[in-house]
């Protein structure tokens, strides 16, 4: 089964002509050229594929995109606000290295125990808390200065000091 990542979300429909303003965390203004695919999830874990007509740079985190077959305010509408997803590959190819979002995918380590895959990347002006499944149970660790230790992009590892007491919320 492929892998996807969440990039963001389609915020708003724009102009007449099914337009769409994907606002995504990939950390540097894009075009998205190149790209042929992106994938909306329509109930868990089920991911439709929508084909990039055309997409052009409106802020450093804000791309307008035409899908196919969305030809009108009222389709492109029933498609906000989704989140919108990559596969692994194309994921690589789009995300900045130095972006939060690129530590998607990665294992988080503390106190030489792995603790899972960061499954979703949430940044916040102060820090990113990255969600890992934890036994079983949706767990949110913070990444800040004084937490994170090393990234080690090589083997796709992030190496954190977490405070006293924090796992425990979720064990």
């Amino acid at each position: 089964m492929a892998h996807y990542f969440k990039i963001g979300k389609l915020a708003a429909s724009t102009g007449l002509k099914g337009e769409l303003v994907l606002q995504h965390n990939l950390g540097k203004k894009t075009t998205l050229k190149g790209l042929e695919t992106i994938f909306l999830e329509e109930k868990k874990d089920s991911f439709i594929p929508y084909f990039l007509e055309s997409a052009k740079i409106r802020t450093d985190n804000e791309t307008v995109i035409k899908l196919e077959g969305v030809d009108i305010v009222e389709a492109a509408r029933k498609l906000t606000p989704k989140e919108v997803w990559l596969t692994e590959e194309d994921f690589k190819k789009f995300a900045a290295k130095s972006s939060p979002i690129s530590m998607l995918g990665f294992n988080i380590i503390s106190d030489d125990e792995d603790l899972g895959e960061i499954l979703e990347v949430i940044e916040q002006p102060h820090q990113v808390l990255c969600a890992i499944l934890l036994n079983g149970k949706e767990a949110l660790i913070p990444i800040h200065d004084e937490s994170l230790e090393k990234l080690d992009t090589k083997n796709r590892k992030v190496y954190v000091n977490l405070p006293d007491g924090l796992l425990d919320i979720y064990r």
